[in-house]
């Protein structure tokens, strides 16, 4: 009974830790982040940039960089997860999802990479959350707080926000998790990564040669949206996807460049297969997903570095 009273405090503790830090965009508020335009009128110059508008809350978040164009049909909620200190992001922004409430489940997260998520906060809680407090009851499948058969696979890994313990917490909740098999996603003793582990791997020490004016922008997930790219249901009920992706936007001092990620999943190590057999562009991602990507770039940047992709300038390849 002590061992169990020890852990139910211990949850109680992530779980007030991690709700004080959530912002959801039904609630609207006086937000100053964003990039461009704010003023709810079209762009001359960015068209398809998304719009802070009563559908969304009027979350003026939608518009930062890593942010795609939301998905206009069905029913969403953006969530944006936050932190208490805005040291690391000006506007105290950790990461955010777009949370399909029909399909409950996740379609993708965008977050920021650069120099001040880096840390010695690695790991900080196998505690995984519910979002109760952005979610109602029926727009999320509370009965699967484990994936039998597959692991709760983060979209942002911890590994990826090691600079607070605030913001490690945060990526253990349940949002931003979907099924993915162990030898896709993990790794064993005898030297074998899963190919999305080795990705995730690739994008941190890219991440990690960036100066500190630099910053990576990047959207992950799994594919949500047509039944011939789910793998299957658990229970009937909870998608697992067939197919994973990164969307990732370089911008450094040279300027923007762009590349993506796309990979099936399979439960098979694949170590034979090197993460350049699955390097497309950006252009080529938004084709397979439907999702247009970096939306609030300037129209002809965003043309520019979705269509372009060179090898040669991402190392590791």
């Amino acid at each position: 009974m002590k061992q169990y009273h020890k852990y139910a405090l211990r949850y109680a503790a992530m779980a007030a830790l991690l709700l004080s830090a959530l912002t959801f965009t039904a609630c609207g508020g006086d937000d100053d982040e964003g990039d461009g335009n704010q003023s709810g009128q079209v762009d001359k110059k960015n068209k398809n940039a998304n719009i802070p508008s009563a559908a969304n809350g009027y979350n003026k978040a939608i518009r930062r960089t890593e942010f795609p164009a939301l998905k206009k049909t069905g029913k969403q909620k953006v969530i944006v997860y936050r932190m208490t200190s805005t040291s690391y992001d000006k506007d105290g922004l950790n990461f955010s999802v777009e949370w399909d409430c029909d399909k409950r489940s996740q379609r993708w997260t965008c977050y920021q990479m650069h120099k001040g998520y880096s840390g010695k906060y690695s790991r900080e809680s196998d505690s995984f959350f519910f979002d109760a407090t952005n979610l109602n009851s029926n727009e999320y499948w509370g009965e699967f707080k484990y994936f039998p058969g597959y692991d709760r696979g983060h979209i942002c890994p911890s590994g990826d926000r090691t600079a607070s313990k605030e913001m490690n917490v945060q990526t253990f909740v349940m949002t931003n998790m979907q099924p993915q098999y162990h030898k896709f996603n993990g790794f064993d003793n005898s030297g074998n990564n899963g190919l999305w582990v080795r990705m995730e791997n690739q994008l941190r020490k890219w991440a990690d040669k960036l100066s500190v004016t630099d910053t990576i922008f990047v959207c992950k997930g799994g594919t949500i949206d047509s039944e011939t790219n789910i793998i299957t249901r658990i229970g009937g009920k909870l998608i697992v996807p067939k197919y994973f992706y990164m969307a990732i936007l370089r911008k450094s001092s040279f300027g923007y460049a762009g590349m993506a990620f796309w990979s099936e999943q399979t439960n098979a190590w694949r170590m034979n297969e090197t993460l350049g057999s699955h390097a497309i562009s950006i252009a080529e991602l938004e084709k397979r997903t439907g999702i247009d990507f970096f939306c609030n770039l300037p129209d002809d940047v965003e043309a520019q570095v979705e269509k372009t992709f060179n090898p040669s300038v991402w190392s590791g390849l």
